[in-house]
């Protein structure tokens, strides 16, 4: 029985989401047949001939692949480093006290104001492009699993000390399972800002890439292969959501995660 609704639940779900998306483009078609907008927001189909050719060459390929890499070697450097630096955060007040401040400082910076600093100092290189968005995954991430661990249910703490548990246990046996869900919604988020940072990121003097490809498209206002960029760059950021989600629900199946 079980089994069924779940397997209606999907089909409903799969429903919602073509329409959803034909109701999109719809609109999209509506929008690109419009005299002032139509040399802007062009046609589906002037975006679907452009992904064609550009798949077909190769191109595309190379971009999505470079900036994959740039995307995914800032993302994980900035989750290895955040873990610790936010675990820390919410664990120790005297580290807190010193540290937190500079960190709601610096994510008041738009990582587009670094690329000065940045070229100077890495060059135009990858790791130029790396540096950007680990910035901004960095302290992303950092927010968002310090809240976690300085939300941690104190009855819990509490019932661990009655049972006579050292700091070393409660942390890792109360805090850490507790900060999961907080962990993997920085992943999350971490994504995003990886991906919304990729264009900045690439204004470093990259050759290819898929911001470096909206860019030089702007240029020379081809409108066909920036709205192809951008729909590209929105499906990997989607898929990348739907993967975390899915270890989400693997990872905290002892909580109601819908």
């Amino acid at each position: 029985m079980n089994k069924l609704k779940l397997h209606h639940k999907g089909l409903y779900h799969m429903l919602c989401l073509a329409v959803s998306i034909a109701t999109a483009v719809i609109a999209w078609c509506a929008v690109s047949s419009m005299p002032d907008i139509g040399s802007v927001i062009v046609s589906p189909a002037q975006v679907w001939d452009a992904l064609v050719t550009n798949l077909s060459s190769g191109t595309l390929w190379i971009h999505i692949r470079d900036s994959l890499f740039r995307v995914i070697g800032g993302f994980l450097l900035g989750f290895f480093l955040s873990i610790p630096v936010a675990f820390l955060l919410g664990w120790y007040e005297g580290f807190r006290v010193i540290v937190e401040p500079w960190i709601q400082f610096l994510r008041t910076i738009p990582p587009i104001a670094l690329i000065p600093i940045v070229i100077a100092t890495f060059g135009i290189g990858t790791s130029a492009k790396v540096a950007i968005i680990f910035f901004a995954v960095f302290l992303t991430m950092v927010i968002t699993i310090y809240q976690g661990v300085k939300n941690v249910d104190a009855t819990l703490i509490k019932a661990a000390r009655v049972f006579d548990a050292n700091d070393a246990q409660i942390f890792f046996h109360v805090v850490v399972p507790a900060a999961i869900p907080f962990i993997l919604t920085g992943v999350r988020l971490g994504l995003a800002s990886a991906l919304t940072t990729l264009v900045a990121a690439e204004l470093t003097g990259a050759a290819t890439g898929l911001g470096t490809m909206i860019q030089q498209a702007g240029m020379y206002f081809k409108m066909d292969v920036v709205l192809m960029g951008i729909l590209v760059i929105g499906i990997i950021g989607f898929l990348f959501d739907k993967l975390v989600t899915f270890m989400e629900k693997r990872l905290t199946s002892w909580q109601e995660v819908k």
